[in-house]
């Protein structure tokens, strides 16, 4: 597990700009959000998630997740068919709050594309480090504004 800046960030994990992880193996890939959103979110209160069997592509918004707070996005990491969305969470979506990587997970995709739509995310240490001081920057500058 690498921690950057206080938020767990797991290695092994690919990232899209807007909080989603995607967890690969083979072609089904494990979605769920980050530690960074889900501390800044704060409690989790609903989660309006797609059907399994529909299409999502890289990019696209396919889900909402709500806090006391506001409202975010769950955007698909990588493009394909949804195979499976995790049930547990219309029991206790503060799952995603305790529990981010593991029992928080949201769905999986049966990814189309994955070769080529990997490299739309990011990997690696130093590339998530980056992001999180960005985010961090940016979450710090909105609060000043309120």
């Amino acid at each position: 597990m690498a921690e950057i800046k206080g938020y767990n960030m797991p290695d092994e994990l690919y990232y899209h700009e807007e909080h989603s992880w995607a967890r690969v193996d083979g072609n089904k890939v494990t979605v769920g959000m980050t530690d960074f959103f889900q501390k800044e979110a704060g409690d989790i209160v609903f989660v309006d998630l797609p059907e399994e069997e529909d299409e999502v592509e890289q990019g696209e918004v396919c889900g909402k997740i709500q806090s006391r707070k506001w409202i975010g996005k769950l955007v698909a990491p990588v493009s394909g068919e949804i195979a499976e969305i995790n049930e547990d969470l219309e029991e206790d979506c503060s799952l995603i709050n305790t529990d981010p990587y593991g029992k928080g997970w949201i769905l999986v995709i049966e990814a189309s594309n994955l070769d080529e739509e990997l490299g739309n995310l990011m990997h690696g240490v130093d590339t998530v480090t980056e992001f999180i001081e960005k985010e961090i920057q940016k979450a710090e500058e909105e609060k000043a504004k309120e």
